[in-house]
This record gives structure tokens, C-alpha cells and sequence, in this order.
């Protein structure tokens, strides 16, 4: 059985869904109806939560682009319940090249935002964070702040983040490659450390879960690397 299905293809970069994809939109219309809202207002949030997740394909296709632009082919791009993932064929270990791939996908978040908050201001759509997010908030203004907290949460210094991959091409122009992959994993676990206990104790548990898959993201990225040579 195939874990992934494809909807579709860009520039002949396949776009796939996890099956967990699948499970995880059925769970949230589940719970939305759940708590009493009706199929109407369950189908329109699960479009916006759909959305969102268009918005992290573009997120990805950015990575895939620039990517194209040093030769590096994109195998294609999978959307899981944590996110989407671009999978190049390699990626290079010249620290320019590996920075504008990693930054580029944050960049079309951004951009998408700037797009947004232009609208808004069109419109005159309330733009505070505290009234964007809430059910009764502007769609609008709530993706322009979903968008930026995308930039926020991938440009985290953790591998598989965007960040992580920053903090090591600016590691990598003044270590060898090797060291500069260990000392950003390193942080990476450190922080994935931090989400951990804040989410225990905060109650935030989707925290640990996020922090158990970065630091073995972290061990695996040091592995292929070391692997390499």
C-alpha cells in the first residue's frame, strides 16, 4: 500500500499527501463538529486549515526553485500533519548555495504576508494579532499572521527548520563542513531540549512531540553527513 497520493505537479515537481495528511483533516472536521459547530462551519474551517497548508506548499516550491536555480533537481514535495518536506536529490555543501535554498522558503512566507497586509489595509481589516486570531477574526489578517508565524517557527535554528540549515551554511564559512553540521544539530537538540520541558510543564503537548522530531532529525542529519564524507 502507498503511504502517499499525488494531487498534482508543478514545473514537473510531483506534489504528494501523506496518508496521516488524510487522517489528520478527518480528525479536525471530526472535532469541529464535535464541539458544536455545524457541517457549514466545519467545512469552512477545514478550508482555512487547507489554505494554510497551500500556503506551506508555496513555502516548500520556493526551496524547490531556488533549488533549481544551482541545478539541484527537487524529487518532490510531500505534505505531512507537521508540515510539508521538498526533497532535493542533494543538498550542497557550499554554505551560499545552502543558505538562499533554506531562506527561500520563508521568503515566499513573507511574501505572501506583505501581500496580505496590503489587502488588509484596502479593506480596512483589522490587523492586531489579538483580533486576527480568534473565530470571529478577518480571514485575511488571520493568514497574514499564520504566514509570519511560518517564518518564525522554520526559521528556528533547528534541523529539519529552515533555520537549522541557516545556522549552518553561516557555521560552514568558518568551520569545516562536518564540524559545522555537528555544532548546529547540537543546538538544534539543545532547543528541541527547551520545547520539551516548556511544554511539560506548560501543558502545551504538541511541544514534546515537535521536540522528539527535531532532536532525531538532528541525530539523522549528522548521520548522513558523517555517511557522506
Amino acid at each position: 500500500m502507498k503511504s502517499t497520493i499525488k494531487f498534482g505537479s508543478v514545473s514537473g515537481i510531483g506534489l504528494f499527501v501523506h496518508w496521516t495528511f488524510l487522517v489528520m483533516m478527518v480528525g479536525i472536521f471530526g472535532f469541529y463538529v464535535y464541539n458544536g459547530l455545524s457541517v457549514v462551519a466545519s467545512l469552512m474551517g477545514l478550508a482555512l486549515v487547507m489554505t494554510v497548508f497551500g500556503c506551506i506548499v508555496l513555502h516548500e516550491l520556493g526551496h524547490a526553485f531556488m533549488a533549481r536555480s544551482f541545478k539541484i533537481p527537487t524529487i518532490d514535495i510531500t505534505m505531512y500533519p507537521i508540515g510539508g518536506v521538498a526533497r532535493l536529490s542533494h543538498m550542497p555543501r557550499e554554505p551560499k548555495q545552502e543558505f538562499l535554498i533554506a531562506i527561500a522558503g520563508p521568503a515566499v512566507n513573507l511574501g505572501i504576508a506583505a501581500v496580505l497586509y496590503v489587502v488588509n489595509q484596502i479593506i480596512g481589516a483589522p490587523l492586531s494579532m489579538a483580533e486576527a486570531l480568534t473565530p470571529q477574526g478577518n480571514v485575511l489578517s488571520m493568514l497574514m499572521w499564520l504566514n509570519l508565524g511560518l517564518v518564525v517557527f522554520n526559521m528556528l535554528p533547528a534541523f529539519p527548520m529552515d533555520g537549522g540549515r541557516v545556522l549552518r551554511a553561516a557555521l560552514a564559512t568558518q568551520m569545516d563542513y562536518t564540524n559545522a553540521t555537528h555544532v548546529a544539530c547540537l543546538i538544534g537538540q539543545g532547543l528541541a531540549f527547551v520545547f520539551a520541558i516548556y511544554g511539560i510543564f506548560y501543558g502545551m503537548w504538541t511541544l514534546p512531540f515537535v521536540a522528539v522530531f527535531v532532536f532525531m532529525a538532528a541525530r539523522q542529519e549528522v548521520q548522513h553527513v558523517v555517511e557522506r564524507g
